[in-house]
């Protein structure tokens, strides 16, 4: 049996990109990845629109929480280590064992302003991105 590739997504508060991220790859990525997302600083929970921007992708969303990046995870091996924004690529802290470690810009879906709507809008926007991405960079391998 082949091992799973594992992959960690980073972000600052561990709320929108980094959790639709792991998500997004856990369903496409055909159960052939073991994946993580942590954050340096980790918010309480997940953005509630990030929720429903996974749950519309049929994205199983019970249990998720906010992790945040220790000693532990700093020890373990991954194939792929993803920062998911300027600030984690800035000041994530080095993975010694990571295979290879790369960054996606993405804006923060967190900071959209205008209705319910809108601000829904650009968490779906950031859904279609992180997945454009997954699909290129991850999957073509």
């Amino acid at each position: 049996m082949v091992p799973l590739k594992r992959v960690l997504f980073v972000c600052t508060h561990n709320t929108a990109r980094s959790q639709i991220a792991e998500g997004l790859l856990k369903l496409i990525g055909k159960g052939e990845y073991d994946v993580l997302s942590a954050g340096l600083e980790p918010a309480d929970e997940v953005h509630p629109l990030a929720i429903t921007a996974l749950r519309e992708r049929v994205i199983d969303t019970a249990g998720l929480k906010t992790k945040m990046i220790d000693e532990e995870l700093l020890r373990q091996e991954f194939d792929l280590v993803i920062t998911v924004c300027d600030h984690a690529k800035d000041h994530c802290p080095i993975f010694p064992k990571a295979r290879k470690c790369i960054h996606w810009s993405i804006k923060d879906p967190v900071e959209a302003k205008g209705s319910h709507e809108e601000r829904l809008e650009a968490f779906r926007e950031t859904r279609r991105e992180i997945e454009k991405l997954i699909r290129s960079e991850i999957l073509q391998r």
